[in-house]
């Protein structure tokens, strides 16, 4: 699959995971897509936590994700995206941490798209609950986490079909602006 493919094929599928075992080279792969991701000064402030145990995943989900996300309980894989803020920059109030995350978490969910793996991003979480049960220290934060599944389907293109035609975006010009702000119509 090519990058551009992947970038509109990507949809989040956690009503289609599969506890299936994924492979250590593809989940190798994943992580090492998010490691080379671009971060502010090369600071790369992201630490990684992979849950791959059964009974850690399922107690993850029963105590730390929101109700909306218990449907990750399927999941193969749950990567927790971590970084301590004192590991990067803060310039003009901005923590750039946080930017470099979603980077990471970008390289790590097209990469499992391109191996057909499903994913499902989430910020629903008790980040407190989440550090204890994965013995994170203190001044780490840990926004977001990531499910990584094989489908349930057949293959990925199987379970994304009615995902990506029901899929919507704003049209471009509703969120492009040429040289300055201004209403588009």
């Amino acid at each position: 699959m090519e990058t551009l493919e992947a970038i509109h094929k990507r949809a989040s599928l956690k009503l289609h995971l599969s506890p299936q075992k994924i492979e250590d080279d593809k989940i190798n792969k994943i992580i090492e897509s998010a490691r080379v991701a671009p971060s502010a000064r090369n600071m790369q402030p992201w630490r990684f936590i992979i849950a791959k145990d059964r009974k850690l995943i399922e107690n993850l989900v029963n105590n730390a994700f929101s109700e909306v996300n218990r449907v990750a309980k399927n999941a193969s894989i749950i990567i927790a995206v971590c970084a301590n803020p004192k590991d990067d920059i803060i310039m003009n109030g901005k923590e750039y941490y946080m930017f470099d995350l979603g980077l990471a978490v970008e390289n790590m969910i097209l990469a499992a798209t391109d191996m057909g793996l499903a994913t499902h991003i989430m910020a629903g979480i008790d980040e407190d609950e989440l550090k204890k049960m994965l013995s994170i220290p203190k001044e780490v934060r840990c926004p977001v986490i990531v499910a990584v599944a094989h489908t349930a389907e057949e293959s990925y293109d199987e379970a994304a079909l009615t995902k990506l035609t029901e899929r919507t975006r704003k049209n471009i010009n509703e969120i492009v602006y040429i040289d300055k702000w201004k209403n588009i119509k």
